[in-house]
């Protein structure tokens, strides 16, 4: 029979997360469980929320791409999520909005979305409208005046791709979902640059470009004399403390010469007055000694 995928019941746990702002009481402005569906009921056949077990070869939902047709299984392949009305950052989101936003970032391709082959959706609860990637079809049923339906392509169910960022990145837009906005394939790349940077015994490019630094050899395995390498520059630090703690035991002081500098540059009668009276007879009974010599 027809299952949940665990990558949409993923997505559908992160929207009741933070969307169904009361859990314990149902209200029209919360996303509630029953509003957010993956499998269709026992009389749905067809479409994204069956899997091959209520389909056939010329479902829409296998014919018309290669990816549906690879990846068919038993796992339903679509999401509905209902409506909803929460306040966050100063601002009032709804259903109308999300799928706005989503459709927006469908159509500008972005990384996180390309799973996602179409979106049924009302902006207004009147008019239904249809994103669809492959550009085959624009209009819905009025069911779709209350709720939004995303399908996505069957490869990714049956490869279980987290389709979670999407949706993490509009509860993060309107303030209800603290997380750095990035797509996946940056995601990938910052855990690829915080793999090597940590990893710096030599199992990894970056880890060999350090070891090498360190042993003073370029990526050849030769010694580099040319310049300075970590283990240069790690001995002349040593030295140089070394150095500084001689240095820090000595007295530099030149006592004479500031006394003479100091001395030249004042006049006489300067000199003079700046000598106490004793002082003063000690030094010209000295002076008298000395010029009768």
């Amino acid at each position: 029979m027809t299952r949940a995928p665990s990558n949409l019941l993923a997505v559908r746990s992160l929207l009741l997360a933070h969307l169904n702002i009361d859990p314990n009481t149902d209200r029209a402005a919360d996303l509630e469980p029953a509003e957010v569906g993956i499998v269709g009921d026992p009389a749905h056949r067809g479409g994204y929320h069956c899997g091959s077990d209520r389909l056939d070869a010329n479902d829409y939902s296998v014919a018309e791409s290669p990816r549906d047709k690879a990846g068919l299984t038993l796992d339903a392949a679509a999401l509905d999520v209902g409506g909803f009305e929460v306040r966050s950052g100063g601002r009032t989101h709804t259903l109308a909005s999300f799928s706005l936003w989503c459709v927006g970032q469908c159509a500008a391709n972005a990384a996180d979305t390309r799973d996602i082959r179409e979106i049924i959706y009302s902006t207004d609860g009147s008019t239904v409208k249809r994103w669809d990637r492959l550009g085959k079809r624009s209009t819905g049923d009025s069911s779709h005046r209350w709720h939004t339906h995303f399908s996505f392509f069957r490869d990714a169910t049956k490869a279980g791709r987290d389709q979670r960022p999407l949706f993490r990145r509009y509860l993060s837009s309107i303030g209800l979902l603290e997380e750095i906005d990035m797509t996946p394939e940056e995601h990938t790349w910052l855990a690829t640059v915080h793999k090597n940077i940590t990893v710096l015994d030599g199992r990894n490019p970056i880890g060999q470009i350090y070891t090498r630094m360190a042993e003073g050899r370029d990526d050849t395995g030769a010694a580099v004399t040319g310049h300075p390498n970590l283990k240069s520059l790690g001995a002349q630090l040593t030295a140089l403390q070394a150095a500084l703690t001689v240095f820090s035991g000595r007295d530099f002081t030149d006592e004479p010469a500031v006394i003479q500098g100091v001395l030249a540059g004042l006049p006489p009668e300067k000199i003079a007055a700046a000598i106490p009276a004793t002082l003063a007879k000690q030094v010209a009974d000295e002076l008298a000694r000395r010029l009768a010599v």
